[in-house]
């Protein structure tokens, strides 16, 4: 049976809340005694998974990153498809609201916009295939649980997929440094995708053209640019007020 790994408490005990089938197995570091400890072991012995206290090197020889003492073999996740995503959006009540990821590489930058995209409501997140970060261990950690509950859409070719949701009516809002707008000027009350570019060289020139819209978030200060994933929280949030408001 194919498997991953997934590390970190907030990762496997969303694993084990939303995809229980996914467990196979689980190790603990040894010294750990505490509520959450067992809130989880007693969870897994419900289940009839394997769970296992070892020492911290088994652990560090399974992953690379910082586990916090627990790391879960699991299952491969069934991993969504452009035509997933098309039928769901064609189906859904709701306007749309998702995010485009075209060439973040960093898993942790990836990990920190799925965790806001999930707080923000977005129904999934969309990133290219090749020249991406992929939801690696690390992604998923960082994520928070948000790989188990945002779709994780890789398409093979994004400006065919642009083209395609724009067809659905789907507005796109792309940010660049040198755009006129800013994006309290831009309007994400109604079916939009957010579209983010790469970290530090923003988005393909491709990409920018099938945009509807370009905007910037303004800078006061002497920094000229925000790490992608914060940039990512601030437009989300910026979209969340006005969607609720």
């Amino acid at each position: 049976m194919s498997q991953e790994y997934v590390f970190g408490w907030h990762a496997v005990d969303a694993i084990l809340k939303r995809q229980p089938e996914r467990l196979q197995q689980v190790w603990i570091q040894t010294g750990r005694q505490d509520k959450r400890v067992k809130a989880i072991t007693d969870a897994l012995d419900g289940l009839g998974v394997r769970w296992q206290v070892v020492h911290r090197r088994e652990l560090d020889d399974r992953v690379s990153g910082v586990h916090q003492g627990i790391v879960a073999a699991v299952g491969e996740s069934r991993e969504w498809t452009e035509d997933d995503l098309l039928a769901m959006l064609a189906a859904r009540e709701q306007a749309p609201f998702l995010l485009v990821l075209d060439g973040v590489t960093d898993p942790h930058n990836l990990g920190a916009c799925m965790r806001t995209a999930d707080a923000a409501g977005v129904q999934a997140v969309v990133v290219p295939k090749d020249k991406s970060a992929s939801l690696t261990p690390v992604a998923r950690k960082v994520a928070c649980g948000a790989a188990e509950t945002v779709p994780f859409v890789r398409v093979t070719n994004l400006a065919r997929f642009l083209r395609e949701i724009k067809e659905q009516g789907v507005w796109l809002i792309g940010t660049a440094g040198e755009a006129k707008a800013t994006l309290y000027q831009a309007d994400f009350k109604g079916p939009v995708a957010l579209v983010m570019g790469a970290e530090g060289k923003g988005m393909r020139r491709l990409t920018r053209e099938h945009c509807d819209q370009l905007i910037n978030i303004p800078m006061a200060g002497h920094v000229d640019s925000l790490n992608v994933s914060v940039a990512t929280g601030v437009c989300l949030y910026e979209a969340v007020r006005q969607r609720t408001g």
